[in-house]
């Protein structure tokens, strides 16, 4: 299996819109800023045919992870064991060295179509830990977990958000999916300081970030839809993130509203700049 050295630089979801498109322009300057890929495995899992030769064509090609949708660590059902044990099977089939879900429930008598909130409770941390545990377990590896955005308070709480993640990677011995984004959304719908939130990220745990647009419903209330441009108040996130911590590989997500690579680019290529900037200055750093 690849190792997770592998993945590095910035990465891009891999949308079927985006297929023909990078295929068309790889080897080329203009996709030289595409180090890595992310799909979910759900879309992927029992392919055959035209899709299973094209992600055969990209694992071929780029460093790949995955970044699951409903595994529901924190969902009342059982966890899918039998849905985790084919994850484990196509992650070694096509060398995929990460898998990552989101810290939330999407499940409860069927799947929800939505990412809900964990009560942020001392119950609910064992509780969601050990499903991280079981999981790991299965897959015989560490996940990562992704702090999830919300738009209404869980029911009940005896800890704030950064509390509370950190909590359940630590009981888990899980990793930490970063998604810029995220922190920046709960901060205007919870009234909360993201710098704050982000100086408290145990960046230890770190292993890749998701950055990407919002949808601003109302002043105080902002939407993840992956749908629009990255706003200055996320860039200026990932800026802080990474004069804190270092830089990391992250990944653009784009999934509503997808324009053509050639428009997306321009972000990647920001992005790379950013880590640019920060590879340099600590080099710089060192040397004095």
């Amino acid at each position: 299996m690849s190792q997770l050295r592998d993945i590095q630089g910035v990465g891009l979801g891999l949308k079927r819109e985006l297929i023909p498109q990078i295929q068309a322009l790889y080897g080329q300057d203009i996709i030289r800023n595409i180090d890595f890929l992310e799909i979910a495995p759900e879309n992927w899992i029992g392919a055959g045919g035209k899709y299973q030769a094209q992600l055969d064509w990209f694992t071929a090609r780029y460093p790949f992870v995955c970044h699951g949708l409903c595994l529901s660590l924190g969902g009342p059902e059982p966890l899918n064991v039998s849905f985790i044990r084919q994850v484990k099977t196509f992650l070694q089939q096509h060398e995929i060295p990460l898998y990552t879900e989101h810290l939330s429930f999407c499940s409860d008598g069927g799947y929800l179509y939505d990412l809900l909130p964990i009560p942020f409770t001392e119950d609910a941390v064992h509780y969601v830990a050990q499903r991280i545990r079981q999981t790991q377990d299965i897959l015989g590896e560490r996940i990562g977990i992704e702090n999830a955005s919300s738009y209404v308070a869980a029911p009940i709480s005896e800890m704030d958000e950064l509390t509370f993640l950190k909590a359940v990677i630590e009981e888990a011995d899980c990793l930490l999916h970063l998604d810029i984004n995220n922190i920046y959304v709960n901060s205007v719908n919870f009234n909360y300081d993201a710098h704050q939130l982000l100086s408290g990220i145990p960046s230890e745990r770190i292993v890749y970030a998701h950055v990407a647009g919002h949808y601003q419903e109302a002043p105080d209330l902002l939407v993840d839809t992956h749908g629009e441009n990255i706003t200055d108040p996320v860039w200026q996130l990932l800026h802080a993130a990474y004069q804190q911590f270092g830089v990391f590989p992250t990944l653009l997500e784009r999934d509503l509203n997808i324009p053509p690579l050639t428009t997306l680019i321009a972000e990647i290529d920001k992005i790379a700049d950013i880590q640019l900037q920060y590879v340099q200055s600590s080099h710089v750093q060192s040397a004095a």
